[in-house]
This record gives structure tokens, C-alpha cells and sequence, in this order.
């Protein structure tokens, strides 16, 4: 078997540059929507369907669906609740199919529907992603929320750790910098990741707002097995099937 091609892409602005529709892709916002979609799935959630416009959202509401849906962090009116991973209690999603939309996380899952597959990362499933792509005989693209088209550090720390846990395989090969850089920021912040991330603009927006009480639990290593892949744009538990 031959090694397989690793690249990140920093942000959505210039996705079309990596596009492979034989690769693998790797959907990363760590704060907050990858979090909170592995959440959903570990609390028992059956399905998530992401939409990018407010409108389809509203839509997907007035036929009785939950809606989860934030637009810069603030939960919209219409919505159940936003995108906090603390909102998706096993009370409230366990056997629903809960329709989702935020600032960054659900426009890059569209972005990234044209790959062979489509598969949701963070550091709360790190361990049963890595294993899960080193099984793939494919290369993997490593494709960072960022903030409005702009470059995250948690997100690209985040890649940064992927990227060396596939590396390290010797299963993975890269010519890409965007991948030495992300492994250079993830060898600084990997001494205290949760400390290095007080930097990143996203976790400075969040305290503005109150909303950084998940900063932690966003951080923390292995809190799932879950793998939310995409099929016929619904995301689904790939672990539920394995």
C-alpha cells in the first residue's frame, strides 16, 4: 500500500485549491460546532441535518424539527438552542434528528461535500478519527473552519495534532507547509493546550459574550469514540455502523 497525501487547509477562502474528490476530508471547528456535533451523537442524537441559510433553518422549524442555529455566537430567536456542545444534553437530543446551522461549521460541511467523504474532527474524538483514517486508503485533507474566511489558531492546533498522530503512522506523507506549520503550532501549544489557546481570537469573542464555559471540554482529549460522517448531506454516527 502505498503512503497516502496529508494537506490542511487553513481557511474556506481558499479551499478550491485542495479540492480532491477522492480524499477524505476532515471538517474542524473546534470552537464550537465540531465539538458540539460529536456531543450530539455521544448524548444518542440519531441524525444532524447542517444548513447554511437562516431560511432553511426557519423552514426545517415550522415542520416541527429541533433547531440548533447561532449566527456570531447568539442563539437565533427562532432557535432550541445554539451551538454550545453543553446545549446538546441527552435529555434533549437522544433519538432526535436536530437541524443545524452556524456562523462557520455548517457553510465548510457544504464546502467539503464534493470530497469522497466528509467526516467531523476535534480534539474530543482525536483518538477514534486518527485510527478511523489510518484504516482509509486515502489521502486526507485536514480543512479548518477559521472565522469568516480568516485563519483560527484552535483550529489549525487542532490539525497540527491530527497531522502528527498520522504522520507519526508512517502510513502518511506530506509536501504540504500547511501541514508543517499546523505541526509546528501544535509542538508549542501541545505543552498546555488549553493555556496556548487564551491567545486565539475565537476564545476572546466567546468571554466577550459569555459564551466560554465549553473552552475546557473543546480542548480535552477523547471525550468520544463518535465519527459524524456526511451521507446524502446528513451527518450520522460512522461509529454506530463499525
Amino acid at each position: 500500500m502505498s503512503k497516502r497525501n496529508l494537506e490542511v487547509c487553513f481557511t474556506p477562502a481558499i479551499f478550491n485549491r485542495y479540492e480532491n474528490k477522492d480524499a477524505i476530508v476532515v471538517v474542524i471547528d473546534v470552537l464550537r460546532a465540531s465539538s458540539a456535533i460529536c456531543t450530539a451523537f455521544a448524548n444518542g442524537a440519531l441524525s444532524i441535518i447542517p444548513v447554511a441559510e437562516i431560511s432553511e433553518a426557519k423552514e426545517f422549524k415550522r415542520k416541527g424539527y429541533l433547531v440548533a442555529a447561532e449566527r456570531d455566537g447568539y442563539v437565533l430567536d427562532f432557535a432550541d438552542f445554539g451551538n454550545s456542545p453543553f446545549n446538546f444534553t441527552r435529555d434533549k437530543v437522544e433519538g432526535k434528528t436536530i437541524v443545524y446551522s452556524t456562523t462557520n461549521g455548517t457553510r465548510i460541511i457544504d464546502l467539503a461535500s464534493t470530497s469522497y467523504m466528509t467526516i467531523i474532527g476535534t480534539f474530543i474524538n482525536i483518538s477514534s478519527l486518527t485510527d478511523w483514517l489510518m484504516k482509509q486508503d486515502r489521502d486526507v485533507i485536514l480543512f479548518c473552519a477559521g472565522w469568516k474566511d480568516r485563519f483560527s489558531l484552535e483550529d489549525t492546533v487542532c490539525a497540527g495534532a491530527i497531522a502528527r498522530i498520522l504522520l507519526d503512522s508512517s502510513l502518511f506523507t506530506t509536501n504540504c507547509d500547511s501541514v508543517h506549520a499546523s505541526n509546528d503550532l501544535w509542538q508549542i501549544a501541545s505543552q498546555n493546550p488549553r493555556l496556548y489557546i487564551e491567545k486565539a481570537a475565537q476564545r476572546s469573542r466567546l468571554r466577550d459574550k459569555g459564551l466560554d464555559d465549553c473552552i475546557e471540554y473543546c480542548m480535552t482529549f477523547d471525550l468520544t469514540s463518535c465519527l459524524p460522517v456526511i451521507q446524502d448531506n446528513v451527518l450520522k454516527d460512522l461509529a454506530r455502523y463499525l
